[in-house]
């Protein structure tokens, strides 16, 4: 049975291939894909910090309902996460999504999403190095890893990370994912 995937970026800033890699997992699994952002019109996929492509949104993140989803997946890219976590609207979903038990999937920059959410503390978190203090000041255990799974999150640190992260995606689609975070090892101070 199909499922349907929210993937929710700011308008401008994500990375393309952070977006389009998983999109196209899902899609040709046979699953619908929904692209969110805070406004209407286009998203703005960047290659670095070169602009691509655009990609049309489907829905607005006011109007989104965690209920009508089931799995989220939040692309990468520096400008990405850094705009799309001033938005409460944004914010409140994702926080939301993670307290559902549903599929959350984290690649890159993207974990800012979860610091911001403050769905972070307990857990291991994989992502781009810069965010290693920013986990760990909400409380989460940063690790260098190319998939970490936690409860129903599911990181990855960067693109090269992608057919791991996509496998684990689809798998967590298939088989869905536990809700209660892991313990966390160690001190996460």
């Amino acid at each position: 049975m199909p499922k349907k995937i929210a993937f929710l970026t700011a308008n401008e800033g994500v990375e393309q291939v952070e977006l389009t890699e998983p999109w196209k997992a899902v899609t040709d699994a046979g699953h619908d894909a929904v692209m969110i952002a805070p406004d209407s019109g286009t998203v703005q996929m960047f290659n670095h910090l070169d602009k691509a492509d655009t990609k049309q949104v489907d829905q607005t993140v006011g109007d989104a309902r965690v209920g009508d989803y089931d799995a989220l997946v939040l692309p990468g890219g520096v400008a990405n996460p850094d705009a799309l976590r001033q938005d409460q609207q944004a914010v409140a979903f994702v926080k939301e999504f993670v307290a559902s038990g549903k599929p959350v999937a984290v690649i890159c920059h993207a974990p800012w999403m979860l610091v911001e959410a403050d769905v972070v503390s307990g857990r291991r978190v994989a992502s781009w190095p810069s965010l290693k203090t920013d986990i760990r000041n909400a409380g989460g255990e940063w690790v260098d890893e190319a998939l970490v799974q936690d409860g129903n999150i599911t990181t990855s640190r960067k693109p090269d990370d992608l057919p791991k992260f996509c496998s684990a995606l689809l798998e967590s689609l298939q088989h869905g994912s536990a809700s209660a975070p892991t313990a966390a090892a160690g001190s996460a101070t």
